[in-house]
């Protein structure tokens, strides 16, 4: 197909009506893949850090090697989209992750499992961005709710079936099986994306080969800092605090650089990688602190959750997936809900009353034990993914609707990038805090048996996470649209 017969506007003359939900069914697809090569790996870390005979800490890089590169690499999704177009830009992307996915498969090290996570969480960074500049570039504002909730609905079902499947899969077949869960998804994104993805840029115009050259400076000063950051929180446990004190003071000194230089390119006319423009956008720049806080506590317990029910409830990993899966698909169905309300009710409502289900979800977490039935876990599960589907659809669309249009793909990338980067430290600070607090009950994750100081750490942790969504709300109420005087 040639790049005329692929641009935007001859696919909507071709499919009519219809083709904006075509586009987004095709994106929807690899950002299903995205999340469910996030999200999967979880049920696996323990028998994958037998296998390589890891520790905590080295076994969390699993997660945060992928939450890292994810974050890093949102932050050049606008230029890309800019220079190659929606099409080149996300083929790119899914290609990259099935050979992640394949590579992690067959891969006989732990350093080339990291590596194929590395190359996941790169295509999961670029593609993540892109299905919100569709929505708010294709829909009319008054059905751009709809198209997120349908959207985030789809999206919900990869993480809900995943896991239960995975944990089948790692009790039949061992951990290399979840690594090619990802591939049918990756071979039927790419087959959409000739079909329906245009080779235009956002709002329609030709993709720029010509264009300014990528922010290279402003890209390692984001990837040191964030590097600094997490292996800081890192080293404020079973490191040296000299270390950590280093590490931390390096993440300050390089996002002040990083922050001075996108105002100098903005200064001299050139294309900055983070638009600093957005954050004088009230509710973006709100939407911003919610999204940091909220991406904390929920990539934490993302992360501390399948680790509680097996190392402290010692379930396995097929129980675990089942266990997660009636939270999914309620999950799946509030987002349906919500995303219907977001097209009539204030955002901070939506988000507040999420972030508050969130964190009663967490708190409950400390009253499930050893001898606690299972539908309390189930319950309590359930009741946090009802909060979930409060903010997911909700967030995004209150945050960025009032950008200029030319910055819709930016706020996109930077909401993405703060969310993430708050994710990428709630998986180390949960680690931090579950190891600090089992050291505090003189317990472990290795000796023996759980028991009750065993759980009693992983009690204190949960209730760190609602601390975070607490903080979160205070945010969140901000988010309120001005009424004019």
């Amino acid at each position: 197909m040639t790049n005329a017969s692929g641009s935007l506007a001859v696919l909507r003359e071709r499919y009519g009506e219809r083709y904006r939900w075509l586009l987004l069914l095709s994106v929807m697809v690899g950002t299903m893949a995205s999340i469910m090569s996030s999200t999967i790996v979880n049920v696996a870390i323990p028998d994958m850090s037998h296998y390589f005979a890891l520790g905590q800490e080295r076994a969390q890089w699993v997660t945060s090697g992928f939450m890292v590169a994810t974050t890093v690499s949102m932050l050049t999704t606008p230029w890309l989209l800019s220079r190659y177009g929606y099409r080149a830009t996300y083929v790119g992307a899914m290609l990259l992750l099935l050979v992640g996915g394949v590579g992690g498969g067959l891969a006989r090290d732990f350093g080339l499992v990291l590596a194929a996570r590395v190359a996941e969480g790169l295509a999961a960074g670029v593609v993540q961005p892109i299905p919100a500049v569709i929505i708010l570039y294709a829909f009319q504002p008054h059905e751009q709710g709809r198209a997120s909730g349908i959207f985030g609905m789809g999206v919900v079902l990869a993480p809900a079936i995943g896991p239960s499947m995975g944990g089948l899969l790692v009790d039949w077949f061992g951990w290399r099986s979840i690594f090619f869960m990802v591939v049918p998804l990756c071979l039927a994104s790419l087959w959409l994306a000739y079909k329906f993805v245009p080779v235009t840029a956002p709002g329609g115009v030709e993709a720029n080969r010509q264009g300014q050259a990528l922010d290279w400076r402003g890209l390692l000063l984001g990837t040191v800092g964030t590097l600094c950051l997490l292996n800081g929180l890192v080293s404020l446990h079973g490191g040296s605090h000299v270390e950590a004190a280093g590490l931390l003071i390096g993440a300050v000194v390089a996002v002040a650089c990083f922050i001075a230089w996108q105002r100098r390119l903005l200064r001299t006319g050139r294309k900055p990688l983070m638009d600093l423009r957005l954050f004088q956008y009230r509710q973006f720049a709100m939407g911003s602190v919610v999204a940091f806080i909220y991406g904390t506590a929920l990539f934490g317990s993302t992360y501390l959750l399948p680790v509680f029910m097996q190392l402290g409830l010692e379930l396995s990993a097929s129980h675990v997936g089942t266990l997660m899966l009636p939270a999914g698909f309620v999950l799946a169905a509030t987002i349906a809900v919500v995303g219907r309300l977001a097209d009539r009710q204030p955002t901070h409502l939506l988000v507040s009353t999420g972030l508050g289900l969130l964190a009663l979800s967490f708190g409950l977490m400390v009253f499930v034990g050893l001898g606690s039935s299972l539908w309390m876990l189930v319950a309590f599960a359930i009741l946090g993914r009802i909060g979930l589907g409060f903010v997911l659809p909700s967030l995004n669309l209150g945050s960025m609707r009032p950008l200029d249009k030319s910055l819709i793909s930016q706020g996109s990338s930077a909401i993405g990038f703060l969310r993430m980067l708050g994710g990428a430290a709630g998986v180390s600070l949960c680690g931090i805090v579950l190891e600090w607090r089992l050291g505090a009950h003189g317990a472990s994750l290795t000796a023996g048996a759980s028991n009750p100081a065993r759980i009693a750490a992983f009690g204190e942790t949960f209730l760190m996470l609602t601390f975070l969504c607490g903080l979160a709300l205070v945010a969140a109420w901000q988010l309120r649209e001005r009424q004019p005087d």
